[in-house]
C-alpha cells in the first residue's frame, strides 16, 4: 500500500482551491471539494487519483470530522428553540425521508437504498445556514433559532437511522434472531458510551488534571479515546463514525475546563477540516458518475424536487400549530433545504459497504449540490418577503449585554445599557474588574479572546456585544470570536483610529458598528471622566425622516460624545440607525 505525496499534494491543494472558491461565492467548503475531485478526478479530466493509502487517509478524516462535530454540538442547543420549532424541524426531516423512500423504492430500488436516500433528503446543512444568517444578519430572529436547532436534530437523527441500518446490514438478513443480536450488541454500545461519558471520562480527566497534565498529553489520549468508541462502534455492528460522534460528546462533557475543551476542540478541527475531511470529499467526487444524467434523468430530477418541496411543505406543514403562520413555515423550509458534510460522509459510507450503488451515489451528491445552491436565493427572498409584510420576528431568547473593557468612558457605557438590561463587563485588569463591581455592575476577570472567558460572562445568551477598550485590534477580534462561533447578532466596536481601515473593513464584514459613530480617542475622554471634567444630556431626535437623518449626521459630526440611544423601554449602545422618537444621551466636556 504505496502513498504517493505527489498525489496527496495534488489533492490537498485541489480541496484547499475548491472550498476556498466555494466559501467565496457563499457556499460550505464541502461543496467546493466534491466540485474539485468531479472535474480534476476520474469523473472528467482524469488529474487525480485515488488509492488504498488515500482511502485510509480519508477514513481517518472522517472519523476525525465526526468527533470534531460531536466536541462542537451542546445538545442543550435544541431547548433554545420553542416545542413548535422543533416539531417544525422533525416535519422537515419526515416529509422529504418518507417522500424519498416513495420515489426509490417505486422506481425499483431496495427498500435499504430507499431508507438511504430519504435520509439524504431529510438532512439539512448548519454551515450553509450560519453563513446566509450572518450575511441578511438576522440571527437575532425566530426563524434563525429555529434553524439552526434543526440542523443538529436532523443530523442527529440521520446518525439514528444510520445505524440501525448499519445494523441491518451488518446481520446480513432480515432474520429476526440476527436482527436482535444485533439490536442487543447496540443497546450494550450505547450503554457503556453513557457510562463512560457520565463517569469514567470525567473521573479520568479529574485524575490527570490532578498530575498537571498538559494539553500536549492530553491530545494523544483524546485520539484513543475516539478510535476506542469507533473500534466498539464497529464491535456492535455500527459505523466508527458514529462511535467518534459519540466519543466526542462524552468528551466535551468530561474536559471541566471550558478552555481546554475549546482548545481541544479546535486542534481536533484544524486536523480533521483542515488536511485530513478534505481527502475524504475529493476522492468521494471520483465515485460521481455522469451517467446519471442520462441513464436515470427521472430519478434524479424527482429525487431534487422532492427533497426541495419536502422540505418545504414538510417544516411548514409541522410549523402550523405554532401560530406563527404558513408563511413564516415556509421560509424555514426554504433555509434549510441545503444539504452538507453529514450526508455526503453517509453516502460515501453507503456506496463503500454497497448498500447503494454510484449511480444513487451521483444522484445524493447532484442532489446536495442542487438543493445547497438554492438557499441563498430562497432565504434571501424569504426574509424580504417577511420584512415587506412586517412579520420578520426578531428573538427575545438572547438578553443581555457583554461590554469589553472596564476603562472610565466603557464603565460609563456599561452604566448606561444598564438601565436596560442585564450588563456583564470584561476586562483583564483586576482593578478595572473592582471599578466595574463597584459601579454595581457584573464582571468577570480574563482576556476577551479567550472563548472561555466569553462563556464565563454569558456569550451563548448574548444578544450584544460592545468592544471598547483602547486596543482596536482586540475590540474587533472579540466581536469576530462573538459573532462565528455563538452567532452574537448585535456587534459594536470603538475604533480610536481613522487610520485603521483595514479594521472598519472587517466590522462593516461582520455587520456590526462603530461605537459612537465616529473614530475616538478614548484617552482623551477616559481622562476627562476621570477628572469628572465631563457633563451629560439628552438630544430629542425628531419624528419626521429628514429630522431624524439631520440628528444622526449632527450626532455623529459635533464635539459632543453621543453615548446611548433611549428607545422605548431599550438602551442600545449608539452606532446604528437612529429610529423617530428616539432619545439620545450626549456627553460634553466642561
Amino acid at each position: 500500500m504505496d502513498l504517493s505525496l505527489l498525489n496527496l499534494l495534488a489533492i490537498l491543494t485541489a480541496a484547499y482551491v475548491g472550498g476556498r472558491l466555494a466559501q467565496r461565492i457563499g457556499y460550505p467548503a464541502v461543496l467546493g471539494e466534491l466540485a474539485a475531485g468531479i472535474v480534476l478526478g476520474p469523473p472528467l479530466l482524469g488529474l487525480l487519483e485515488g488509492g488504498d493509502a488515500i482511502a485510509v487517509l480519508a477514513e481517518v478524516g472522517v472519523l476525525l470530522m465526526m468527533l470534531y462535530i460531536g466536541m462542537e454540538i451542546d445538545p442543550r442547543e435544541l431547548g433554545k428553540a420553542s416545542v413548535g420549532g422543533v416539531l417544525a424541524a422533525l416535519g422537515g426531516f419526515v416529509v422529504p425521508f418518507a417522500l424519498g423512500f416513495w420515489v426509490v423504492t417505486a422506481s425499483g430500488g431496495t427498500p435499504i437504498a430507499g431508507v438511504f436516500v430519504g435520509m439524504a433528503m431529510g438532512v439539512t446543512s448548519l454551515a450553509t445556514k450560519s453563513r446566509i444568517l450572518v450575511d441578511l444578519r438576522i440571527l437575532d430572529t425566530r426563524i434563525a433559532h429555529v434553524m439552526m436547532a434543526g440542523a443538529l436534530l436532523a443530523d442527529t437523527l440521520s446518525l439514528l437511522i444510520f445505524a440501525g441500518i448499519t445494523s441491518v446490514v451488518a446481520a446480513g438478513t432480515l432474520d429476526f434472531a440476527s436482527v436482535a443480536w444485533i439490536a442487543v450488541k447496540v443497546a450494550v454500545f450505547f450503554a457503556v458510551a453513557w457510562f463512560a461519558g457520565v463517569r469514567g471520562l470525567p473521573w479520568a480527566y479529574r485524575a490527570l488534571a490532578a498530575r498537571n497534565l498538559e494539553r500536549a498529553g492530553l491530545v494523544p489520549l483524546v485520539l484513543l479515546v475516539a478510535f476506542a468508541f469507533a473500534e466498539a462502534a464497529h464491535l456492535a455492528g455500527l459505523h466508527g463514525i458514529l462511535g467518534t460522534f459519540v466519543a466526542g460528546l462524552a468528551l466535551r462533557e468530561a474536559i471541566g475546563e471550558r478552555r481546554l475543551s475549546h482548545d481541544l476542540t479546535e486542534l481536533v478541527r484544524d486536523v480533521s477540516l483542515g488536511f485530513l475531511a478534505p481527502v475524504f470529499f475529493v476522492t468521494a467526487g471520483f465515485e460521481v458518475t455522469f451517467g446519471v444524467f442520462t441513464e436515470a434523468p427521472g430519478l434524479l430530477a424527482a429525487v431534487i424536487v422532492l427533497a426541495t418541496l419536502g422540505k418545504i411543505v414538510g417544516t411548514a406543514l409541522a410549523y402550523l400549530p405554532t401560530g406563527h403562520g404558513w408563511r413564516e413555515g415556509i421560509v424555514l423550509g426554504a433555509g434549510m433545504n441545503g444539504r452538507g458534510a453529514v450526508e455526503i460522509i453517509i453516502a460515501g459510507i453507503g456506496l463503500q459497504a454497497g448498500i447503494i450503488d454510484r449511480t444513487i451515489f451521483s444522484i445524493l451528491v447532484f442532489m446536495a449540490i442542487a438543493t445547497t445552491a438554492t438557499v441563498p436565493l430562497f432565504l434571501t427572498w424569504g426574509v424580504r418577503w417577511l420584512q415587506g409584510r412586517g412579520e420578520l420576528v426578531r428573538s427575545d431568547g438572547r438578553r443581555g449585554t457583554l461590554v469589553v473593557g472596564a476603562g472610565p468612558l466603557a464603565l460609563d457605557v456599561a452604566g448606561r445599557l444598564a438601565d436596560g438590561g442585564e450588563v456583564t463587563v470584561i476586562d483583564r485588569n483586576a482593578d478595572g474588574v473592582a471599578a466595574a463591581e463597584a459601579a454595581g455592575l457584573t464582571a468577570v476577570r480574563g482576556d476577551a479572546l479567550d472563548p472561555a472567558t466569553l462563556q464565563q460572562a454569558g456569550v451563548e445568551d448574548a444578544g450584544r456585544v460592545v468592544a471598547l477598550t483602547a486596543n482596536p485590534e482586540v475590540n474587533v477580534l472579540a466581536l469576530q470570536r462573538a459573532r462565528e462561533r455563538w452567532l452574537v447578532p448585535d456587534l459594536t466596536a470603538l475604533l480610536p483610529s481613522e487610520g485603521d481601515g483595514g479594521l472598519f473593513t472587517v466590522l462593516e464584514g461582520l455587520g456590526g458598528h462603530v461605537a459612537f459613530a465616529r473614530a475616538v480617542d478614548v484617552g482623551a475622554w477616559d481622562a476627562a471622566i476621570a477628572r469628572g471634567d465631563v457633563a451629560t444630556d439628552e438630544v430629542e431626535v425628531g419624528d419626521d425622516e429628514a429630522a431624524v437623518r439631520d440628528a444622526g449626521r449632527a450626532l455623529a459630526d459635533g464635539a459632543a460624545l453621543p453615548l446611548v440611544v433611549k428607545r422605548g423601554d431599550a438602551v442600545l449602545p449608539f452606532g446604528g440607525p437612529l429610529e423617530a422618537g428616539d432619545r439620545v444621551v450626549v456627553m460634553r466636556r466642561t
